[in-house]
């Protein structure tokens, strides 16, 4: 049965005139067909040869991640004291890249899950690639923590299993209720993407020209016909794991943020985080989609599939998410005035005047100040500007977490115990070397998967037609 025939009433209505924030309202180039979005995105992985900046930004990935291999092995072999921590900074970059990376995770979700239940349909060309990029972020995420327990190879210790001396983890403990929290996280939104995925799995199936390549991709479709049951299924089991994704998003960077709220450091001790943690996460993680989209959608030639629409869509949300984590700066610094609590207000100030005051302001530059130029029209429709800007707040993103982490722990409650925390060289090749195992997946994904969904674009060419007068 054809796709338009099973969709619902809402699809068929008319798109406003003029989308919210002014422009532009087209979802799609003029131009597209069914033949032509299949063509298009398939010939990437089958047929198309892949430009020499590909093989070029794999090599720089593919190195990272050696870089990344040889910093854990010397780590195993040496233990976390090649780190630059100390006591009373514990944690160091280990958990401002955990939180970070989470934070990077949260916009596929965002993208596929939250927006599919919204009915917006902008999600619909960019959807896959953020998914697949919510994967590989958690997965980098997820690898911090075990390196930091000083004894990665008994991490399965944090799990509640069965064993010989009734001995359970510590459920009041924070690094817990993370382990719950990211796997679960991580499980859901593979399963999502997988299950999104099964019809152009098939599609590659079908135009696959050598054998191991139908062979594969066949098996991989898991049987996958395009019937009219097949595809009642799928969208009924899709629209499930949105409905379980959706919640997930909020609350896996809210546990996250509990690993700080529930301690009594001052400048962690705040019930501002949760909400603030996830507006940050959101934010972080468009930015890091236009980082990855702005590149692709050139080096490919997608301009079509993919319009300035979906960008500036982008960039409004994260002017709106900015504008959160902008509030909640301020928030905190209020909060440290009113408590009248004399460590929170030493703590504020220090953030602000201490060592680490120069980190802090680039942080407040980077996360608040030069977002603002989001506003203007030209910025959110200039493809250089844009990537800067998502780039700057990429990195403003970073040193939020760094500040939350480090100077809260570098001078707390005894100022006789205060210490400067200074990095290492290996703290700077586990941070870089994460890059490149994240990139390098990335790469890989878009050499044999379809890094758009063909079935949701091909339904956005119908609902184009009809939409004509």
């Amino acid at each position: 049965m054809p796709d338009e025939e099973l969709q619902p009433s809402h699809v068929t209505e008319r798109r406003p005139a003029v989308a919210l924030l002014g422009y532009p309202t087209q979802i799609l180039a003029p131009g597209q067909t069914y033949a032509s979005v299949t063509e298009e995105i398939s010939s990437i992985v089958l047929t198309r040869k892949h430009p020499r900046s590909w093989w070029f930004g794999f090599a720089i990935a593919f190195g990272l991640l050696m870089m990344f291999l040889f910093a854990v092995t010397v780590l195993l072999f040496r233990g976390v004291g090649i780190w630059g921590i100390n006591i009373p900074v514990a944690w160091g970059f280990a958990i401002v890249n955990f939180v970070w990376w989470v934070g990077i995770g949260h916009a596929g979700t965002f993208i596929s899950a939250i927006l599919l239940l919204l009915l917006q349909k902008w999600r619909t060309a960019i959807n896959r690639l953020t998914e697949a990029m919510t994967l590989f972020a958690v997965a980098c995420a997820g690898l911090f923590p075990l390196l930091h327990l000083g004894r990665p190879f008994v991490f399965f210790w944090l799990f509640p299993y069965p064993d010989t001396m009734d001995l359970w983890p510590q459920f009041r403990s924070p690094l817990v209720w993370d382990v719950f929290a990211v796997s679960t996280y991580f499980t859901v939104s593979l399963i999502f993407w997988y299950v999104g995925l099964l019809p152009d799995l098939a599609t590659l199936r079908d135009r696959a020209t050598t054998r191991p390549k139908q062979w594969i991709y066949g098996m991989l479709a898991l049987g996958w016909r395009g019937s009219a049951v097949h595809w009642q299924r799928h969208q009924s089991l899709y629209l499930l794991l949105a409905g379980l994704a959706t919640p997930l998003v909020l609350s896996v960077h809210s546990v996250v943020s509990f690993d700080f709220a529930v301690a009594m450091v001052p400048g962690w001790h705040s019930t501002i985080f949760p909400p603030y943690f996830v507006a940050g996460a959101i934010y972080s993680g468009f930015a890091m989609v236009l980082n990855i989209l702005i590149p692709i959608r050139k080096l490919y030639g997608l301009e079509g599939l993919i319009p300035m629409r979906y960008l500036n869509n982008m960039a409004n949300v994260m002017l709106a998410t900015g504008w959160m984590v902008t509030y909640g700066y301020i928030m905190e610094a209020f909060m440290a005035w009113y408590s009248g609590d004399v460590f929170e207000r030493s703590m504020m100030w220090n953030r602000a005047f201490g060592p680490y005051g120069w980190v802090f302001w680039m942080l407040i530059l980077f996360n608040c100040v030069i977002p603002q130029l989001l506003w203007s029209r030209r910025v959110r429709t200039n493809l250089v500007g844009l990537f800067c800007v998502a780039l700057f707040i990429n990195v403003g993103m970073w040193i939020e977490r760094f500040v939350i982490v480090i100077s809260s722990l570098s001078r707390d409650f005894t100022p006789s115990a205060w210490h400067i925390f200074i990095p290492t060289k290996w703290d700077l090749m586990t941070l870089f070397g994460s890059m490149g195992l994240f990139f390098t997946l990335l790469f890989l994904f878009i050499r044999f998967l379809p890094l758009m969904s063909i079935s949701e674009v091909r339904k956005l060419v119908s609902e184009e037609k009809e939409a004509k007068p």
